[in-house]
């Protein structure tokens, strides 16, 4: 099947308040729908934010996340649940229980993908090892090598799913882990340039594999200043044929994603929604077999 060319996106944040985004006009014919929902750097937050909490005040939590998600896949069967990583750190549920709280509510949430973060080797390989008979979704991480590792073929590069008659490839990134993590952390690991992996892997499920849309699940970090840092706008204006990087790591809070151009000058989409799940980004596919589209911004409270 060739890949399709899509005429409509809608993006959003949904901040358990708000709706916020971009849309295509859509043509006369109907369209495809797939719908995109995304999390990044959870770190261990299962409960909502206490009510005197300086940012996030009754904010957050599972349990709320869980009712807009079922909420969206009773709109649109055709949706996809996935992870940028940093799912590990930051509350006692992980200090006490390493991990197996976090994968199984994404578990009992349906996520279809995640990649890994640098905190998600705070319990060291063979703790985060240890968890994922826990998961019942599957991780992806192109760019790091596990093959001396406990991890050898049990993370793979990219996943293909089928949603509504459109394949989708979806890939994973992790940032360098040296000077981040300790190297008894993530022992044999070995880190590979993120932007040649790319390249390797958007022609794979481009011109092998006839994706007609692909997605990268990155933790590399949105943007860093003065710095030769591979980030996702670098990613997305070095490369091509990804049509949407969801980001991780720097905890970015986009108030609407950001447009970039490829070097075919073709636009791909970099959305990021902060931290801890405050947010829950969504966006919104709709194709056809035209080749024409046309842009607006729009953002929708409710």
């Amino acid at each position: 099947m060739k890949r399709r060319n899509f005429i409509k996106k809608t993006s959003a944040s949904l901040a358990l308040a708000s709706v916020g985004g971009l849309t295509f006009k859509s043509c006369e014919t109907k369209p495809k729908h797939i719908t995109i929902l995304h999390t990044n750097d959870t770190h261990s937050q299962i409960e909502p934010f206490d009510p005197s909490h300086h940012k996030f005040a009754n904010k957050g939590g599972v349990a709320r996340r869980a009712s807009l998600i079922q909420k969206v896949r009773n709109e649109n069967p055709n949706t996809l649940l996935l992870d940028a990583g940093d799912i590990f750190q930051g509350t006692p549920y992980f200090n006490y229980f390493g991990g197996e709280i976090e994968f199984k509510l994404m578990s009992l949430l349906k996520y279809d993908a995640a990649t890994i973060g640098n905190h998600d080797f705070d319990n060291s390989i063979e703790g985060f090892h240890h968890q994922l008979p826990n998961a019942s979704f599957d991780f992806v991480c192109a760019n790091y090598d596990f093959k001396n590792t406990i991890l050898n073929t049990l993370v793979k590069p990219y996943k293909i799913f089928f949603k509504g008659g459109i394949k989708i490839g979806v890939f994973g990134l992790g940032i360098e882990l040296q000077n981040l993590v300790s190297p008894e952390l993530f022992k044999e690991t070995t880190y590979l340039d993120p932007i040649e992996i790319t390249k390797d892997i958007t022609r794979e499920l481009k011109e092998n594999k006839n994706c007609d849309l692909i997605i990268c699940l990155s933790h590399l970090g949105y943007h860093y200043k003065n710095t030769q840092k591979v980030s996702d706008l670098k990613l997305a204006a070095a490369t091509k044929d990804i049509d949407l990087i969801i980001g991780g790591h720097t905890h970015t809070f986009l108030p609407k994603p950001t447009l970039v151009k490829n070097v075919n000058n073709e636009t791909v989409i970099v959305n990021q929604v902060g931290a801890y799940g405050v947010n829950l980004g969504r966006i919104d596919f709709y194709f056809d077999n035209q080749s024409n589209k046309e842009i607006s911004n729009k953002t929708i409270i409710v």
